[in-house]
């Protein structure tokens, strides 16, 4: 009697459950390959990460808790000195106050006429196309330029805005734009939306085109204004986007340096001068880098507070 042989791939057939697939087992080599593979392209980004941020974020902590001469080195600790002297120092309240009023006038305006062009640039018509370009191109310049740029244009003898007002009656004597607090800060202002209304303009553009047309088309059927649609539908399907240029704003103003180191220098009598600008002064006019490094500790860890409580009002928000 003749005995066939069992047909091993026949009897795995057999054996296993119908409707239950096992795949299979990713082999030790591949699996490692896998990893570092992706270990290689997480790389570049670690090092970047790391060498630029890490390093230098531990370096300005030991400064904040040394003396540390900007011209002789690390002198030994010098913990509570650093910063009790920050407090101490006259400036740091009237900067403080300073940049919170500077932000929140800017946050304001700047956000609120970059809603408007993009409302305006919104639908797809004859010339949208060359407004946004428009609207945009400010921002493709350099903030140190622009504010160099402003600055000719703000100067009484040679700049031409003092001369235009001159000639249209409107004033007699040279216009000082920098020479008051307030003219100071308004002018500033100006520069500040005239360069960065463009750039909230077109993230906000984006969140304008992500709705849905069909929404807009069943509120006009139900017979919603145009007042109801923009409360009701559009700014809340924008508020991802409100929300980062609100993120954006806030903080790019709250490190507010360049405009008002070109403009002002942080007069007349001291009246335009920001908490970066204070640490600017501590490290390269006081040659202090503990002082300079603890203010920057307070401002990051001020900047780390700020973003977690926008975080969680927009969560909260979001969830209601």
């Amino acid at each position: 009697m003749q005995v066939k042989a069992a047909d091993p791939a026949a009897s795995a057939t057999r054996t296993r459950p119908e409707g239950r697939f096992r795949p299979p087992r990713t082999t030790a080599p591949r699996w490692r390959s896998r990893r570092v593979q992706g270990l290689g392209y997480a790389a570049p980004t670690a090092v970047f990460v790391a060498v630029f941020f890490l390093l230098p974020l531990l370096l300005v902590g030991q400064m904040s808790l040394s003396d540390w001469p900007l011209l002789v080195g690390n002198q030994g600790g010098n913990t509570p000195e650093n910063y009790t002297d920050v407090t101490d120092n006259p400036l740091f309240w009237p900067a403080v106050r300073f940049t919170l009023l500077y932000t929140v006038i800017v946050t304001v305006i700047l956000l609120g006429l970059a809603l408007l062009l993009a409302l305006l640039v919104q639908e797809s018509r004859p010339g949208a196309g060359f407004f946004r370009t428009v609207y945009f191109l400010p921002g493709a310049l350099g903030l140190a330029s622009a504010s160099l740029l402003f600055w000719g244009l703000y100067s009484p003898t040679t700049g031409p805005l003092s001369r235009v007002l001159e000639k249209l009656g409107v004033t007699g004597d040279p216009v000082s734009f920098l020479g008051t607090p307030n003219s100071a800060l308004l002018s500033t202002v100006f520069l500040v939306v005239w360069k960065f209304a463009g750039f909230y303009m077109l993230i906000l553009l984006v969140g304008l085109q992500r709705i849905p047309h069909e929404v807009y088309e069943a509120a006009r059927m139900d017979g919603a204004s145009r007042g109801q649609i923009f409360r009701s539908i559009t700014l809340p399907l924008l508020r991802p986007s409100l929300a980062l240029s609100l993120l954006l704003c806030v903080t790019g103003s709250l490190l507010a340096f360049d405009q008002f180191f070109v403009l002002t220098k942080g007069g007349p009598d001291n009246s335009t001068v920001t908490v970066v600008q204070l640490v600017y002064r501590e490290a390269f006019q006081r040659l202090n880098l503990g002082t300079a490094a603890a203010l920057s500790i307070i401002v990051l860890a001020a900047l780390l507070l700020l973003n977690v409580l926008q975080f969680r009002g927009l969560r909260r928000a979001d969830e209601s």
